[in-house]
């Protein structure tokens, strides 16, 4: 019980220091102190545990508390609270686990009132209650936003480390091939001068300059790896037969361009005997530096290309409100997400080649995507098929995404979109994804978006309207908010 040598008054001046029970009269003070309990916190003291079951509500009568929210192996500080100011009340009011912790950072006192002494205080001031829900409305959007800050952040991140590790292949490969190119150019070099110094006649210079034209367009005979490993063997016992040195290393870069041991025996005739050997190093040798040449162009292709699909997903330099390329959009958010998805997912396309540019928030609208797809990939587990589809409906553009997990639990479905509302373990993720997608769909886009589930598929369907309706002031202003979080 609280601490009865307190005086009345001071006990009534306590209590009514808490806005919500700023009318109370004397008495109903007085009986709502009596039917709590006064506890002390010391610093570093857990009040509260998120995911514990609780039905009390706390009024902070000295010192200071910390509220926070487990994510994932952090913790984020939503607010602190001070004397004045109560907490607890999600709990009391919906009967839920609490839905963040509570520790002291000084030492304080707290007045707990339980469910009976609460009820009974709604049953003399229904007023109350309203304004307990503002006062919780208002926490919702404050926790909300800093949450939303929060997985932004830590978005950022899990997107930084992605994408080092995506382009650090092929870095790793432009690396590697300039450290053999080096070498490869001097083989070349050496047997160019070698062969400079034959004594060729007319036909074998004019062979030769077919060589030339040969190496130089070899690029556009690029053969698949698989059908260049299985013409190596054949290739390397040709040019064994026809005296050469080291037959296995001139083999690899020959059969990656087209080059077969029939194409290399039917060259043999053109050339002769003393000078076979020469000319076919130096043809070996050329296409071996063409091949690391390609191999860097690769690469390097590969990381512009991931660049260009950054820049395109964040928006950059663009204006926020654009027409949007829905496949492109999509497709950049599926490379962005690459090293979550090629360990296992297979992902299927299907967008036809007239859908419609779509006037959207381009950032936002990655967002939606990028929630919606690492949703499926962890309901997955990480590997599966996910089907990502779009066409026109008249003056809209549907987008359906599915994935084969195992479905979404019938007493999970209805509540799916609401914040903080999630399935996965204590402290993994905040249940803000698909609630924040479902805000921008809605009411940043005026569109629609919902599902369809069974064991085996899950189907998230968003329709988006081709043009942006124009924004009631009051949307607009919430929206300017966002922003600036």
């Amino acid at each position: 019980m609280p601490d009865a040598a307190a005086a009345p008054a001071d006990r009534s001046a306590m209590i009514r220091q808490v806005p919500l029970f700023a009318d109370l009269t004397d008495d109903e003070a007085e009986a709502l102190w009596a039917g709590a309990e006064e506890i002390a916190a010391a610093p570093g003291e857990q009040v509260i545990t998120e995911g514990a079951i609780g039905d009390t509500l706390y009024i902070v009568l000295s010192g200071a508390l910390e509220v926070s929210k487990r994510d994932k192996d952090r913790d984020v500080t939503l607010a602190t609270r001070r004397p004045g100011e109560f907490l607890g009340e999600m709990s009391l009011l919906e009967q839920a686990p609490r839905s963040a912790s509570v520790r002291a950072v000084e030492p304080s006192r707290l007045l707990a009132i339980g469910p009976e002494a609460f009820r009974q205080l709604l049953a003399r001031r229904p007023e109350a209650a309203t304004t307990l829900l503002r006062t919780v409305a208002g926490r919702l959007r404050s926790t909300e936003a800093s949450l939303i800050q929060s997985d932004k952040l830590a978005a950022l991140g899990t997107l930084a480390a992605g994408l080092a590790h995506e382009l650090n292949n092929p870095a790793a490969a432009i690396q590697r091939s300039a450290g053999y190119l080096n070498e490869a150019f001097e083989t070349f070099r050496r047997h160019t001068v070698e062969l400079s110094s034959l004594d060729l006649g007319p036909d074998e210079r004019q062979g030769l300059a077919d060589l030339e034209i040969a190496v130089a367009t070899c690029g556009r005979t690029r053969q698949e790896d698989a059908a260049a490993r299985k013409e190596e063997p054949r290739l390397a016992a040709a040019l064994e037969a026809l005296g050469t040195e080291e037959p296995w290393e001139m083999a690899p870069a020959m059969a990656a361009y087209g080059w077969t041991a029939a194409r290399v025996e039917a060259l043999a005739p053109a050339f002769a005997a003393a000078h076979r050997t020469a000319v076919l190093q130096w043809l070996a040798a050329g296409l071996a530096v063409q091949q690391l040449l390609d191999e860097i162009g690769r690469a390097a292709s590969a990381i512009s290309g991931i660049v260009r699909a950054v820049k395109s997903y964040a928006y950059l330099d663009q204006a926020p409100v654009q027409d949007v390329d829905i496949a492109a959009s999509i497709d950049d958010t599926l490379m962005i997400l690459n090293h979550k998805l090629k360990h296992g997912v297979e992902v299927v396309r299907d967008f036809p080649a007239d859908l419609p540019k779509v006037e959207a928030y381009a950032g936002e609208l990655n967002q939606v995507w990028t929630n919606i797809v690492d949703n499926a990939v962890q309901a997955m587990g990480g590997s599966g098929r996910l089907e990502i589809a779009a066409r026109r409906l008249g003056d809209e553009v549907e987008v359906r995404i599915a994935d084969s997990g195992p479905g979404i639990p019938d007493d999970v479905a209805p509540r799916i979109f609401e914040p903080f509302f999630t399935t996965k373990a204590q402290g993994v993720g905040t249940g803000l994804g698909l609630h924040i997608a479902h805000n921008i769909v809605v009411n940043r886009h005026r569109g629609r978006i919902g599902f369809e589930t069974r064991p085996g598929r899950t189907e998230f369907r968003i329709v988006l309207p081709l043009r942006l309706a124009a924004e009631p002031a009051e949307d607009k202003e919430a929206a300017d908010g966002r922003q600036q979080v």
